[in-house]
């Protein structure tokens, strides 16, 4: 029996050569498929993983996106059916993977999602592995697509890779007067995620290395300062020190409310605040909610649905970061 199906598995290699080789990859393509059933009915995962790995390159580097990316998904599926532990060789492979399909590919989302959430499997990641996540950023970074860049990145566990990504962004495409604003959202959504380790180094980085900020306290804007104090309250925690800086700086960030959203959930996290009671919503306050609700909803995609306000001359430039941001 093995015999003969290992019989047929050759003979269907040998034909997916000749597509592969004669130019003929929609045939290649099924031939992937039909081996893809074979193996999968005969649990032979470790030799299934590899021919769906090799076989998305193969297709990928010769500009079949649509098909490379659907040997991807199969390779995904797999991982999910061996019921195979997220672990560092399958990241490097799925990053490969990823950074080789087309940006503009349908699939390649769909390939995404799905092995964010295979990396959930076996580990206390609610919203996917960090390493994961971190891989995933580098590769939206070199793409220069910033905002699913920042998104993974918040998602992750390398906070200065972070900042050495914003204070390119600010250099960039942001404002002299938005120096601050680059680095205390990213700085307040790790918070509210619990990830005080790469809020510290994200900010911790972000001042050493942006030319415009000094690398010491004080620094020039009272956002940095605020983010200084407020980092200090968390790493030995201080329900007074908290309450006070929040206080002192309430009006260096008054204009932005979603500041104050996030210092809710922060209360909430570090000093077991009770949540304020819910107060009718404006069509940007649904919009915070949404951003909570996602990283309290284990079946739901992370999304950030943090935005800028400022008055007076700032509004085009905040509108313009806002978009490039979230």
């Amino acid at each position: 029996m093995a015999s003969h199906f290992n019989h047929g598995i050759q003979r269907v290699l040998r034909k997916l050569q000749d597509s592969i080789n004669s130019g003929n990859y929609y045939e290649a393509h099924q031939m992937y498929r039909t081996l893809y059933f074979r193996y999968l009915g005969q649990k032979k995962y470790k030799d299934l993983l590899e021919l769906l790995y090799d076989g998305t390159i193969v297709l990928l580097e010769r500009e079949q996106y649509t098909s490379g990316a659907d040997l991807g998904i199969l390779f995904i599926d797999v991982l999910n059916k061996a019921e195979i532990v997220a672990n560092s060789l399958y990241f490097d492979q799925i990053q490969k993977l990823f950074s080789i399909m087309k940006a503009e590919t349908p699939e390649r989302e769909t390939f995404l999602h799905n092995a964010v959430r295979w990396s959930m499997k076996h580990t206390n990641c609610k919203w996917g592995h960090p390493e994961l996540h971190t891989m995933i950023a580098k590769i939206f970074w070199q793409e220069e697509n910033y905002a699913m860049a920042r998104k993974h990145f918040v998602y992750g566990n390398n906070g200065e890779g972070c900042a050495a990504m914003l204070i390119k962004l600010q250099q960039e495409r942001g404002y002299s007067d938005e120096v601050d604003f680059f680095i205390v959202q990213i700085v307040l959504q790790y918070l509210c995620l619990r990830n005080t380790k790469s809020a510290q180094e994200a900010f911790d980085y972000y001042v050493s290395r942006h030319p415009k900020v000094n690398g010491r306290p004080p620094y020039s804007t009272p956002l940095l300062n605020f983010l200084y104090f407020l980092l200090k309250t968390i790493e030995v925690p201080s329900v007074r020190a908290f309450t006070v800086v929040r206080a002192q700086y309430s009006l260096s960030w008054s204009r932005d409310a979603w500041i104050d959203t996030y210092l809710d959930k922060i209360a909430e996290h570090y000093f077991h605040f009770q949540p304020r009671r819910p107060q009718r919503q404006s069509l940007f306050g649904s919009m915070m909610q949404s951003f909570f609700n996602d990283l309290e909803d284990e079946d739901s995609d992370p999304e950030d649905q943090a935005s800028r306000h400022r008055g007076g001359n700032n509004n085009a430039s905040t509108s313009q970061a806002a978009q490039e941001l979230d």
